[in-house]
């Protein structure tokens, strides 16, 4: 049997728990928007995905851009278990981290303009936790879809590193990678706070804000 005992840092190669092959049952479409959750998404639209403590108040800060989100949905990534489970990731024994995917059109939201909610809404300083909560899936991570992304998000750290540090606060934590894969998180935790607008939200920002643009390109 698997210890459920919570983790405060990432499992050893090849321990993780197993998972299963086949994909957890998810929402099929967004609660808000009725958008198909897991596509086929419209031309042009593009993919980000963030983590930044509880994906519930996370995934809200995202769909309250409403200009140019197609859909948000919560789910998991940056681990080795196949097809986790809410539980299985709350144990630590995963190595994922809960996150946001977004698939948005650029020609009415920039990337940037993701990024600055991205740092705005929590506290990248923190490590393995956010606030009271604490574990490997609520750390602080941006996810990459492509070599633009890859860029953009690296300057933006960089330069939201400078304001943090101005204002007194420590160094940065969050990990920037290429996005793994990424699997979608059960029905009940899809858009949690339109279903449930009195649920638990312990997202907090640092009130320092990010110097980045948020302009839209010209198509």
């Amino acid at each position: 049997m698997f210890s459920f005992r919570k983790s405060p840092e990432m499992p050893a190669p090849g321990a993780a728990l197993p998972g299963r092959a086949q994909p957890i049952p998810t929402a099929k479409a967004h609660f808000i928007n009725g958008h198909a959750l897991k596509g086929p998404y419209p031309e042009g639209m593009q993919t980000a995905m963030f983590g930044l403590g509880c994906f519930w108040g996370a995934e809200r800060k995202f769909w309250e851009l409403e200009e140019g989100i197609h859909i948000t949905a919560v789910g998991y990534t940056g681990g080795e278990t196949l097809n986790p489970t809410y539980e299985e990731v709350c144990s630590g024994h995963t190595g994922h981290n809960e996150v946001v995917f977004v698939v948005f059109d650029p020609r009415k939201v920039s990337y940037e303009q993701l990024l600055k909610t991205f740092w705005e809404s929590h506290d990248p300083t923190q490590g393995m936790r956010q606030g009271n909560d604490v574990g490997t899936q609520y750390r602080s991570g941006v996810y990459t879809f492509s070599p633009e992304q890859r860029q953009a998000a690296e300057a933006s750290r960089s330069m939201y590193n400078a304001a943090l540090k101005s204002k007194g606060l420590g160094a940065i934590t969050t990990e920037i990678i290429d996005a793994p894969g990424f699997y979608f998180a059960e029905d009940y935790h899809q858009q949690y706070l339109a279903k449930n607008p009195m649920g638990y939200c312990g997202l907090g920002g640092t009130g320092v804000s990010c110097p980045i643009g948020t302009g839209v390109a010209a198509h």
